[in-house]
């Protein structure tokens, strides 16, 4: 079919947003940017995405947000291959984002070459 990628990206850094998105819409990709977890959480409910790259840590209230959502995207598109990424990585972090559902981790920054490889590797819905 030919469909563009769907990409779900989360950060309440507004300038690691705005470069993902760049990135991600010049691959061709259909990119929803979220700055926090109530925005994305309305985005998960209204759209199916093939990839989500979901920072952990949302702000200093929510220091794994990012992990609720997820077990939110999870549950409601479980084929949905999931990115989580922080500043804030541990060892502990990495193991529950993989057991909710995480297909990749990665510390910030995020190598962008190996991020476009993954991007470009993706099976859109219309193969599934």
């Amino acid at each position: 079919m030919g469909d563009a990628v769907r990409i779900l990206i989360v950060d309440d850094e507004p300038t690691i947003l705005l470069g993902l998105s760049h990135v991600l819409r010049r691959t061709g990709a259909r990119v929803t940017p979220c700055l926090g977890r109530d925005e994305a959480e309305e985005a998960i409910q209204n759209q199916v995405f093939d990839l989500a790259l979901l920072d952990v840590r949302l702000s200093g209230s929510e220091a794994r947000a990012g992990l609720d959502l997820v077990t939110c995207l999870k549950q409601r598109s479980p084929q949905t291959h999931v990115i989580v990424m922080t500043a804030f990585g541990t060892d502990e972090v990495r193991r529950e984002a993989i057991a909710r559902g995480a297909s990749h981790y990665y510390d910030k920054p995020i190598n962008l070459d190996h991020l476009l490889g993954l991007v470009k590797e993706l099976p859109t819905l219309s193969s599934l």
